[in-house]
């Protein structure tokens, strides 16, 4: 399929990135991907993609990027971070920076879309999903920065078609974060977090993509946010029997209260400090994972967008674990 458009995607070295950069060339768009001298670029080696080296803080470089672009996808974004302000610099600094230079070099620009996290909303408080219309109460400096890089969005709605999409917990093939929760299942253990019985959204990765690509074409979407995650909603209990029938294990479950949870993530965030990377519990993770329901309502996205989930979670659970098996990783 040919069309004419450039896209300039954000992050399409990542996890959902380069899904989206595959939707997109699937699409017949010419795809630009700002990069990092860091980067790995193995999920995008031998594709029809431009590569700028300049990552999100070199104006000059980013002009050249975003010249003559029609769609901007900025999915990039910091997740962990030894300090907090890491957070805000690689969230919300480079969200800033991007609108600014999108203003100036792209003026026919059809549209911006700003994948943001359901962490900006918080976890649902009363039990119920939440919506577009609930009001942020983020629990964590991740979810803070999520609303800042939101509220700056909103500052440029007048002057370039932008919207919003809020990503629930994802998972699928190339996702590096879930693979401890497979690798240890497929040993024969699995954890629960607490005693309660808790609820999450949890979508697989093409169907998000999918959706962020449905918010960027539909013209009533403009100055919008969109939940996109799963229209039905998990208990642990639940995944945690499809994920032993497609591996065929029976693990042993182990419960960890809340406060050892806090007591593992503050040690690993701790011994973090002399590493090289973030831990990826740290008590920032542990408010996260100690919540009762993460759970949203997709019912915008489905009315306005057409969106819907087309990956359940058994067949989502099956293609990521023969994908991780494939790839030697389980």
């Amino acid at each position: 399929m040919e069309n004419k458009f450039v896209a300039v995607v954000t992050g399409g070295t990542g996890f959902i990135g380069s899904h989206l950069v595959d939707l997109l060339i699937e699409k017949g768009f010419t795809v630009r991907c700002i990069t990092r001298k860091t980067s790995n670029l193995r999920w995008l080696k031998e594709k029809p993609v431009e590569i700028y080296n300049c990552g999100l803080f070199d104006t000059e470089k980013l002009k050249n990027v975003l010249d003559g672009a029609d769609y901007v996808y900025h999915v990039a974004g910091v997740v962990k971070s030894k300090k907090l302000e890491g957070y805000f610099i690689g969230n919300v600094e480079t969200t800033k920076n991007l609108l600014s230079v999108a203003v100036e070099a792209a003026p026919n620009l059809k549209r911006f879309v700003l994948i943001s996290s359901q962490t900006a909303t918080g976890p649902s408080l009363d039990g119920k999903p939440v919506n577009e219309e609930t009001i942020c109460r983020p629990i964590t400096t991740y979810g803070k920065s999520k609303v800042e890089a939101e509220k700056l969005a909103k500052k440029y709605m007048d002057k370039i078609p932008i919207t919003i999409c809020r990503a629930s917990a994802v998972f699928g093939e190339r996702d590096t974060e879930i693979l401890i929760y497979f690798k240890t299942f497929n040993k024969g253990i699995t954890t629960r977090i607490g005693f309660d019985k808790k609820t999450v959204s949890l979508i697989h990765v093409l169907d998000l993509v999918d959706g962020i690509y449905k918010s960027s074409i539909e013209e009533k979407a403009k100055g919008q946010i969109y939940f996109i995650s799963s229209e039905k909603l998990y208990t642990w209990e639940e995944i945690g029997k499809v994920t032993s029938s497609v591996l065929n294990k029976n693990p042993i479950t182990i419960k960890f209260p809340h406060f050892l949870v806090f007591i593992i993530a503050a040690f690993a965030q701790f011994f973090s400090l002399f590493g090289k990377k973030a831990a990826t519990l740290n008590i920032e993770k542990a408010k996260d994972i100690t919540q009762k329901n993460w759970i949203c309502d997709t019912s915008k996205a489905v009315n306005e967008l057409g969106y819907k989930q087309n990956i359940s979670l058994e067949k989502g659970i099956k293609r990521t674990c023969d994908w991780y098996k494939k790839m030697k990783w389980l």
